[in-house]
């Protein structure tokens, strides 16, 4: 195992190739919360930083536990024939589309429908491990695009704001999301 305090081109083309990745947070009581992410949602924009849109879900872990703890871990899996993983640690904040400056992150991204917040990673140490235990599998499609967006786009603006208000607002240990 390796760690550096920093991406390098290497590493930043190896995210960039993955099409999933696993985010990983906790308050300072109550559940661990680990999510597997896809779609074309993250941007590495330095050695240092990283920017996830977050899309509409079912819960709103990740928001509530950084009300509390800035931490986060992202973790990056090859699944292909060449083993390895990639954690990167630091800390992040939340910003909403709300917020002022939503519209100068947001233009890293698509517009895509049910956007919810915007987490920015602040890179404090980057962990390389082998993966060997992994298996090796094959990657057929993204599902957001057929399933997920279109479900936020018929909702229209309105009706993800109702959906963020009864599923999002609070998340599984009672906490406030600040959505």
């Amino acid at each position: 195992m390796s760690s550096a305090k920093r991406l390098n081109q290497t590493l930043r083309n190896f995210i960039e190739e993955q099409p999933v990745f696993f985010v990983a947070t906790a308050a300072q009581d109550g559940r661990v919360n680990v999510s597997p992410k896809g779609l074309d949602t993250l941007r590495v924009i330095g050695d240092n930083k990283i920017l996830w849109l977050n899309l509409t879900g079912s819960g709103n872990e990740t928001a509530a536990h950084l009300r509390e703890l800035s931490r986060m871990t992202l973790m990056f899996c090859a699944f292909n024939a060449n083993a390895r993983i990639l954690r990167v640690y630091g800390s992040a904040r939340t910003v909403h589309p709300g917020d002022r400056e939503w519209a100068d992150l947001a233009s890293h991204f698509p517009v895509m429908a049910g956007q919810r917040q915007i987490f920015e990673l602040d890179i404090d140490l980057v962990q390389l491990s082998c993966g060997s235990g992994v298996p090796v599998m094959s990657f057929d499609q993204q599902r957001g695009t057929s399933e997920l967006l279109p479900y936020y786009e018929d909702m229209g603006p309105h009706g993800v704001r109702a959906f963020w208000d009864r599923k999002n607002a609070v998340s599984v240990d009672g906490k406030n999301t600040g959505i």
